[in-house]
């Protein structure tokens, strides 16, 4: 009895080059505060270029070619009139480019990432030089002013089952410790 055949059809490349630069339809899969080693904090935002567009004529060298490829957004707390915090205009772009209506108001962190979670977006992804203790290497860069509203706002973006299960979990992407109140306890 054969245990297995060898199938190779649904192989998919696992490359970790930069995306070639270009406007990328995408959905944010996932988003979270950390901190470094030495105690910076940042909000990453993950990006998954969209695989329910490939077969748009427009997106044949991006989204058609990269679909499933994830795009890292980084934005950084820094020192702005003396306190160490988020730069609220690079957020003001997020929100644009996901249609948050103007005057909503954000009462925490959390509602704000639960306003990006599983949102489409479009995206133009830069490349750029990055050095790293003393290596060169290209990255993928998206400027915040980058975030537009999508040209395709209905979603049928397939995740992969793994994809999915991070994408529903709200502690996922913590690093540290997590704040649990009885209403997330299961007993």
């Amino acid at each position: 009895m054969t245990l297995f055949t060898t199938d190779y059809s649904n192989l998919e490349s696992n490359e970790f080059t930069p995306l070639p630069e270009g406007e990328y339809e995408v959905i944010i899969k996932s988003v979270g505060e950390r901190a470094t080693q030495n105690g910076k904090e940042e909000t990453q935002l993950q990006l998954a270029v969209r695989n329910d567009l490939k077969q748009v004529p427009e997106l044949q060298e991006t989204n058609a070619k990269y679909a499933n490829r994830i795009i890292f957004v980084d934005e950084w707390k820094r020192t702005i009139d003396g306190e160490y915090k988020y730069k609220m205009d690079n957020f003001m772009h997020y929100l644009n480019g996901v249609g948050v209506p103007e005057g909503t108001a954000i009462e925490s962190l959390e509602q704000l990432f639960s306003m990006f979670r599983g949102k489409p977006v479009r995206v133009y992804v830069k490349q750029e030089e990055n050095e790293y203790k003393g290596e060169k290497q290209i990255v993928n860069r998206v400027a915040p002013w980058n975030f537009k509203n999508t040209k395709f706002p209905q979603v049928n973006h397939e995740w992969k089952e793994k994809d999915k299960a991070q994408s529903d979990n709200k502690f996922a992407n913590a690093n540290g410790p997590i704040d649990i109140t009885d209403d997330d306890l299961p007993f």
